[in-house]
């Protein structure tokens, strides 16, 4: 005979079992490779903008080992053989519309290998906007295509002309920018191939 105040067996309301509901980003429209942004099985941190377009301008990034500031009688040679401000390599950045520089070489345009650096730590990517100076002096609008570089949210930095950039914004690229990633020596010059010619 059971009495109405018994509690030894639980109600059908209880449930310690139950998973309460889940409202955040689950990421499974980033993994779908239809509809996200997956390159070689990898979840890329940014998506190209609409107005990304490949540059009609040939621009190239120099490769330097940053020169050592302290003052010594001799050279600092690197295990390459490569002197400090020697030019290291040249990237011909003008055949698609975004470079990634990063870790992860699955992804990575411009691949670094410095331990301070992300496995996606910056995108240099090209954008064709309308050139506000000439829109306000009345002449019919131009689309221009330049460069800009994004820091990825990494944890050491991207740095043009030695100012960190805040992290997921563009940031306008003009020629001879140099651009510098965490704790790495590379340097990374902007030029075109007229100013490599005409020494800038």
């Amino acid at each position: 005979a059971h009495e109405g105040n018994d509690t030894s067996e639980p109600s059908d309301d209880y449930n310690p079992n139950k998973v309460k509901a889940d409202f955040g980003l689950s990421g499974a429209l980033a993994k779908d490779t239809q509809t996200g942004n997956v390159v070689n099985g990898i979840t890329l941190k940014f998506s190209e903008p609409p107005e990304a377009r490949v540059p009609n301008t040939r621009w190239r990034l120099y490769v330097f080992r940053r020169k050592n500031s302290q003052a010594r009688t001799s050279v600092k040679t690197s295990e390459n053989g490569k002197k400090d401000g020697d030019l290291i390599d040249i990237y011909h950045i003008s055949r698609q519309s975004a470079y990634l520089f990063g870790r992860e070489r699955k992804v990575a345009d411009i691949p670094v290998d410095h331990p301070s650096l992300s496995k996606q730590h910056a995108v240099l990517q090209f954008r064709a906007l309308s050139n506000k100076n000439l829109q306000q002096m009345g002449v019919a609008e131009k689309l221009q295509c330049k460069p800009y570089l994004m820091d990825l949210e990494s944890t050491n930095g991207t740095f043009i002309n030695g100012v960190r950039l805040d992290s997921a914004r563009y940031y306008e690229l003009r020629r001879g920018d140099v651009i510098t990633l965490g704790g790495s020596t590379r340097e990374y010059v902007l030029l075109t191939e007229q100013s490599a010619k005409t020494g800038l």
